[in-house]
């Protein structure tokens, strides 16, 4: 059953983008409905139209805020991760994975078509901050040629272990044990490597 939001007068803008946060994690981009935030904050659904002129303006400030989260737990684990930048492509990578299973906002979103032609400068600079955290290590780790294919295989590997588990392919019952974010950890750091077989420690062991 559908919670219901806490709503105070005088903030609906705010309400709705924080209650979108929650429902877009719930039912992913084809079930965010306006109509459903206008019931769940006990508003009319021509309401929020008071504030948003349609859909995308709504989901487009609901995406920033929930990116802006994603950038903050992205640098956060990079900060933690110390100096090699192997490991901070690793954890950052997690992060990401962790951050798009649980509620389901990431690249795709942030720079999807449903969103682009919008042109809004805030989600354009939050993806920017989302990008900036792997494409800094990866210049540390090749040259600016090669260092932006690099970073979009971090994020190809990153993006399908969180996907995946966001649709529970990833259930430990179905394919071991870990969770999607240790596997991204893992898988990011042997593609930065360039190896195969056994992954190696996504922490910059040995």
């Amino acid at each position: 059953m559908a919670r219901r939001a806490t709503f105070h007068h005088g903030d609906l803008a705010g309400a709705l983008v924080r209650e979108g946060v929650g429902l877009l994690a719930e039912v992913g981009l084809r079930g965010f409905s306006v109509a459903t935030l206008a019931r769940r904050l006990g508003v009319s659904t021509a309401a929020p139209y008071r504030h948003f002129a349609d859909r995308d303006r709504l989901l487009a400030a609901v995406v920033t805020l929930a990116a802006g989260e994603l950038a903050d737990a992205m640098e956060a684990a990079a900060g933690r991760a110390g100096d090699d930048p192997v490991a901070r492509l690793a954890v950052a990578g997690g992060a990401y994975a962790r951050f798009l299973a649980d509620r389901r906002v990431g690249l795709d979103l942030v720079y999807g078509v449903e969103l682009r032609a919008l042109g809004d400068r805030e989600l354009a600079a939050v993806g920017r901050r989302i990008v900036d955290v792997l494409l800094g290590p990866a210049l540390e780790l090749t040259d600016p040629v090669a260092a932006v294919p690099l970073m979009e295989r971090v994020v190809a590997v990153a993006h399908g272990y969180g996907a995946l588990d966001a649709d529970g392919f990833l259930a430990d019952a179905r394919v071991g044990g870990g969770g999607a974010a240790e596997r991204a950890e893992a898988a990011v750091a042997a593609v930065v490597r360039g190896t195969a077989g056994t992954s190696p420690s996504p922490a910059g062991g040995p």
